[in-house]
């Protein structure tokens, strides 16, 4: 039940948050155009202003909320905490707004936060900027800080700069290089300063753009080519992670998916990649199995268990110690190809170590010596395998 509710429950948090977020911004669009009557006593007895900025707020908090919800889809906890905040705003936009769907709207807010809510656990991975992606933010808000602070302390020498808010205004439409020559400089003195307020501003807002939103399109372009992207493995948890490829595998895969177990695949093989891909219910990740970087994102921390069952000892090794290392209490299978090499794989890490070589070669040899029930053990042995990888929930 607890499984189920962290693989399915999720996914309709994400869901609800959606819908509410499309709602949101076709309530507020249908506010802004409309203009009906109000539909709630008490909206009648707000100013006109107010209505008319709840369809605008309300068109902004709904796209603010896909944002959120594009977050949850990645399992992250600031779209959790960003949801929360979201969602009842957007409640009490629909409570003002005088369109149909208004009432639709609180109510969808509200049954999507008590998903959200619900579904806390499920949403714990933090936000993972880097420096450059940090420092590229810190740029903007900094730059924008700066001709805000500038034009509003230089009000005397711009027109139409009287407010706070005309200072801003004229910070948005210098980055954004719009540039509507309502506000201009009127010395020169505030030429130097609108100078060096359009430079910084452009060349900030440039640099944001390609670091917060290159990492996106080259996620789309590796997923083209057959790469796994983050958003493929997002929600994944109590899944089976299977390092590397080869013969073992297959049969392996072919369980997996009998067992509708969730599962993800990392090898560094991008034709093994793009064949795998092609076969439904199949999650693959192109990466070296033994670094650490691929294994924290297939998201080893909250795996079920990890196998090793590849045609090389050495790189399952490396593997396995990997594995380890990112999760002590991870259970991890291992296949030793070579028989001699079963107990280096325990020592690497692997709670069980198999040697199907081995396995294969003693039921071989008792039925050569004329053992009639070495077939019936290798049934029972396949039976037992597959009756086990029935219940994927079991608790052992």
């Amino acid at each position: 039940m607890e499984r189920w509710r962290q693989r399915f429950g999720g996914r309709i948090a994400v869901l609800l948050v959606g819908a509410a977020a499309l709602f949101s911004i076709v309530t507020g669009i249908g506010g802004i155009i409309t203009r009906p009557t109000p539909r709630l006593p008490f909206v009648a007895l707000l100013p006109d202003s107010v209505v008319v900025l709840a369809g605008f707020t309300g068109a902004l908090t709904g796209f603010a909320l896909l944002i959120a919800a594009y977050g949850l889809r990645r399992g992250l906890r600031a779209g959790w905490y960003a949801a929360v905040v979201l969602l009842p705003l957007t409640a009490v936009q629909g409570l003002v707004a005088s369109t149909v769907i208004g009432p639709v709207l609180v109510v969808l807010s509200l049954i999507a936060l008590i998903a959200v809510v619900i579904n806390r656990s499920v949403f714990t991975t933090e936000l993972d900027l880097t420096t450059t992606q940090w420092a590229s933010i810190a740029g903007l808000v900094g730059s924008l800080g700066y001709s805000t602070a500038g034009a509003f302390a230089l009000a005397d020498d711009f027109t139409n700069i009287v407010t706070i808010t005309d200072a801003v205004y004229f910070s948005v439409v210098t980055a954004s290089t719009v540039g509507y020559g309502d506000v201009t400089p009127t010395t020169p003195l505030s030429k130097w300063f609108a100078m060096s307020a359009l430079v910084l501003n452009v060349a900030a807002f440039a640099v944001a753009l390609g670091v917060l939103f290159t990492p996106a399109i080259e996620a789309r372009l590796t997923n083209a080519l057959g790469r796994m992207t983050d958003s493929d493995i997002d929600l994944l948890t109590d899944h089976i992670i299977v390092l590397g490829h080869g013969e073992l595998t297959e049969p392996l895969i072919d369980e997996l998916i009998a067992a509708d177990v969730d599962f993800l695949v990392v090898t560094p093989d991008e034709a093994v990649t793009r064949t795998l891909r092609e076969r439904e219910g199949v999650r693959v990740l192109t990466a070296n199995p033994s670094d650490e970087e691929p294994l924290e994102r297939a998201k080893v921390a909250s795996a079920r268990a990890v196998v090793a069952a590849t045609n090389n000892d050495a790189e399952d090794a490396l593997a396995i110690l990997t594995a380890r290392q990112l999760n002590p209490e991870v259970n991890i299978v291992a296949a030793a190809t070579d028989r001699e090499n079963v107990n280096k794989l325990k020592r690497a890490g692997a709670n069980t170590v198999i040697s199907p070589a081995s396995i294969g070669g003693h039921l071989l040899v008792e039925s050569a010596l004329g053992d009639e029930n070495t077939e019936a053990i290798a049934e029972r042995l396949l039976h037992e395998g597959t009756s086990g990888s029935d219940d994927p929930g079991r608790d052992d």
